[in-house]
């Protein structure tokens, strides 16, 4: 089997997902996404006409972010035409898909060069709560057949039931929120992140963005506790036209349970917008072209699991890739999990037995955001440059998403 190599990696800076307000939310998604190909072929002089596939992951594929955005945002960048794309949805978990696709047909020996990565501009598709009256926050979307097998509640409940059910109380949400937000002000003040950053820039020349828009600098313990839980508020909505409440769908699962609401705006997952890619390349098509490798794919992995608590499922993801890798947890350097909310990182690292210091070493999606789909690869390249700049070996990244499921992957620097 071919071997798979990560050539560089590159994201924009994450925006406020807000229309009128964020940094990025007057750009089309097709122009944001075609700004990292534009730099990943400029700081890797790359010929587009040898690039086999661009793979982008996308979650809410509609008006300006449907159409295939992959093959748009390839053609916006002004990239040969000869090179295809295809766009795909693993909710949260597609930027770690797209790179996971575009590494095994490189390893099928199908393909040679290969461009992966995901975009998402929240600031177009809405935060997680849509518009009053059109409320639809379940992921069956009125699929009254799948809600009877499968009730599947906002991911934001999930997380509030995960709590209860692990016994993981409001202190130590917050304090790992805080924590996230205190390792991110570090890297970005020391400068961890500018390796990959992207400038952004609006049609007119004009600089967009730069820098992190999102992280709150100062954030304490004191300021996280007086902000009031948000999930609790959704537990009398009515999902749809059937007037059946969050609270009625928790209850066929989990009839005796009653929730502690634990997590609000400061330590779940902000909303972002932003774009991110990877260049892979085969072993012959370094030996022909050129290009230097960085790293290269050691495992990949995605498994499935209960799609009503639905955010468990990273802890199982990890370890299938690491057998597969034929590696044990000791043998991992660094990891990532995405912080979609803080329960999340918590369950995991206490899952895995993991040391703190090890995970998320530059903070996560509580202080930096969480571009849905463009989040996996960016995190793969966070991992990447922080194994150089420490000089260690490897890296796994993970994160759940909707549906009850994780991908992950093992990089290993070469």
């Amino acid at each position: 089997m071919a071997e798979a190599y990560i050539i560089d990696a590159a994201r924009t800076p994450r925006g406020i997902g807000k229309a009128g307000k964020g940094a990025l939310s007057e750009l089309h998604p097709q122009r944001l996404m075609a700004q990292v190909l534009e730099g990943l072929q400029k700081r890797n002089d790359l010929n587009t006409q040898e690039v086999d596939d661009v793979v982008v992951g996308c979650s809410t594929q509609v008006g300006k972010q449907g159409g295939c955005i992959g093959r748009m945002s390839v053609l916006d960048a002004g990239w040969d035409t000869r090179a295809a794309s295809l766009t795909l949805d693993r909710f949260c978990g597609s930027g770690i898909t797209s790179v996971n696709i575009a590494a095994a047909n490189i390893m099928s020996g199908m393909e040679d060069l290969v461009v992966a990565g995901g975009v998402e501009m929240m600031s177009f598709t809405g935060s997680r709560v849509p518009p009053e009256g059109e409320q639809n926050l379940t992921l069956d979307s009125g699929n009254l057949h799948l809600r009877d097998l499968h009730p599947q509640p906002h991911q934001g409940v999930c997380a509030d039931m995960i709590a209860t059910l692990e016994g993981i109380t409001r202190e130590e949400v917050d304090a790992l929120a805080v924590e996230s937000q205190n390792r991110a002000q570090h890297a970005i003040k020391e400068g961890y992140f500018d390796k990959s950053l992207i400038p952004v820039y609006h049609n007119d020349g004009r600089l967009a963005l730069d820098k992190e828009e999102f992280p709150r600098p100062g954030t304490t313990l004191e300021s996280l506790a007086s902000l009031p839980t948000v999930f609790s508020n959704f537990m009398e909505l009515p999902i749809d036209a059937t007037g059946e409440t969050f609270n009625e769908l928790v209850a066929r699962a989990y009839p005796d349970m009653k929730i502690n609401h634990v997590h609000h705006a400061g330590n779940s997952s902000g909303v972002v917008d932003g774009a991110a890619g990877l260049i892979l390349a085969s072993d012959g098509y370094l030996k022909t072209s050129g290009l230097k490798p960085r790293a290269r794919i050691r495992a990949m992995a995605t498994v499935g699991g209960d799609p009503t608590l639905m955010l468990n499922e990273p802890g199982p993801a990890a370890r299938k890739v690491l057998q597969k890798a034929g590696m044990t947890i000791d043998d991992i350097d660094l990891f990532e999990i995405n912080e979609a909310f803080s329960v999340v990182a918590l369950k995991f690292m206490r899952d895995l037995g993991l040391d703190p210091a090890k995970v998320n070493v530059n903070g996560g999606a509580m202080a930096l955001g969480h571009p849905i789909a463009a989040t996996g690869s960016m995190l793969i390249g966070t991992v990447l440059d922080e194994l150089e700049r420490r000089d260690l070996s490897t890296g796994l990244v993970t994160m759940c998403t909707g549906g009850g499921m994780a991908p992950a992957i093992i990089i290993e620097r070469v």
